[in-house]
């Protein structure tokens, strides 16, 4: 059974960065992707980026190239959200997740808690 655990939110001033970590438990052999995701108070839950465990290729949204990079470290079993420029709408909730080898479409089986992200000016 895979299991994640987010860490690394916290407090920041706009502008300043912060990486979050997402520690797997597990076996990863069954893991196709691991994604970020966020969620602000009474919004809904909003695709960050992702990373292809195996090969390591990144997708990251349009609106966020440039500011947030996601990478691994396989042989530590975690996967990194690095933000940096960070503004006020950045605020909200992070979650990891990951996806399940050997079905037909992208989704994601296993989630973690989520770690707090609030950047203030």
């Amino acid at each position: 059974q895979v299991q994640l655990v987010e860490s690394g939110g916290g407090l920041v001033q706009t502008g300043g960065s912060l990486r979050l970590s997402c520690t797997i438990s597990g076996p990863t052999s069954n893991i196709d992707n691991m994604g970020w995701f966020r969620q602000a108070p009474g919004e809904e839950r909003e695709f960050v980026g992702r990373i292809r465990w195996d090969a390591g290729y990144t997708t990251i949204p349009d609106s966020m190239k440039g500011r947030f990079t996601i990478s691994r470290d396989s042989t530590k079993k975690l996967v990194y959200l690095q933000m940096d420029r960070l503004q006020i709408r950045d605020t909200g909730v992070y979650y990891c997740a990951a996806s399940r080898k050997f079905t037909p479409t992208e989704s994601y089986k296993w989630w973690g808690q989520g770690t707090q992200v609030t950047v203030s000016s």
